[in-house]
């Protein structure tokens, strides 16, 4: 029996805001500005990579034309009139200052403002609520990353709630981060890394260890290491799980042979998110279509994910409640 599955309300705390880029607004942007972008789209006007170096690349390229806050500001509302079309009701972004004026401060500063304004109306007009987690770029280097979580710490407060750290995987060491990481502590900031995407279950451990992160982001290689997956399970860390991107990326060859459903089985919290929707072809609710195929997983899966999402989310406790009651009146 066929549900809409736009209709379940949700929670999303893995989603990069340039990634989520329609590609149409990208090529609208590169046409007014007069850059050619022509390279990094297939003859259906989609994004178009070989692999997950060549997506970095593409990514890259597209934010080449986000170069000023108003075209954050329309990029914000964009994305997020997509989110709610698919019953997202809270978002988590993952915000980069490096895309956002180069890591200085003053420009971060307009930049947010843009962002956070637009944040408002699609909050007002479209019922889904946004909070920024400001994010350092791991292949720039940790000195990079230090300038970026100053801008984390300057303005940490309602609407930047959290500092992660993304970008490939297999460049340098989480330990290197452990600086930026602990500024953004001190600043109050919830925790998150992207880790055990692509390297294996050492990686988790290295967050775990020298980035004291509550929330790891993909993590699913977590699976080859038992012991690992009863530590996650134990200390409650949540995984932000992205089982769309990991299929197209090549992660895993296939949705049922993708391991979200042996790690909530083993009682690992899991949690379901988009990471770059229109770079992997999916959206909320395909993914939780696909999730209902291939594991059977029904209302009360969902139920839980949503329940497991609102406890992590890094937002203040007025906004978890009025969420709380969102989902119950749901």
């Amino acid at each position: 029996m066929s549900r809409d599955f736009a209709a379940i309300p949700k929670l999303e705390l893995h989603l990069h805001l340039e990634g989520a880029a329609p590609p149409a607004f990208i090529r609208a942007q590169a046409k007014r500005k007069g850059v050619d972008l022509s390279g990094i789209f297939d003859e259906t006007g989609a994004y178009k990579y070989d692999g997950f170096v060549d997506f970095l690349r593409v990514y890259e390229a597209a934010c080449t034309v986000l170069t000023t806050p108003q075209d954050f500001h329309d990029l914000t509302l964009a994305v997020l009139e997509q989110s709610a079309s698919h019953g997202v009701i809270y978002s988590e972004a993952f915000l980069s200052p490096d895309f956002c004026g180069g890591g200085d401060l003053g420009a971060w500063r307009d930049y947010m403002a843009a962002i956070q304004t637009a944040a408002a109306t699609a909050e007002a007009q479209m019922g889904v609520t946004l909070r920024g987690c400001i994010t350092c770029i791991r292949h720039f280097g940790p000195e990079k990353a230090r300038v970026i979580a100053r801008c984390a710490q300057e303005t940490a407060g309602d609407f930047i709630t959290g500092f992660g750290i993304a970008g490939d995987e297999n460049a340098g060491e989480l330990a290197d981060f452990t600086y930026s990481f602990d500024a953004a502590r001190e600043a109050g900031l919830g925790l998150t890394a992207h880790a055990g995407e692509w390297r294996g279950p050492s990686e988790l451990r290295a967050a775990l260890k020298h980035l004291r992160v509550s929330r790891i982001g993909h993590g699913v290689r977590a699976i080859d290491d038992p012991l690992l997956v009863d530590h996650l399970a134990e200390t409650g860390t949540v995984l932000e799980v992205c089982p769309g991107s990991n299929v197209a990326l090549g992660v895993y060859p296939s949705l049922r042979a993708h391991p979200i459903e042996q790690l909530r089985a083993a009682g690992v919290a899991v949690t379901v998110s988009t990471d770059d929707p229109p770079f992997f072809h999916t959206d909320m609710s395909a993914e939780y279509a696909g999730l209902s195929h291939a594991f059977g997983w029904e209302q009360e899966h969902f139920t839980a994910l949503a329940q497991t999402a609102l406890s992590a989310a890094f937002c203040d406790a007025a906004t978890k409640h009025r969420l709380s009651d969102r989902l119950e009146t749901a």
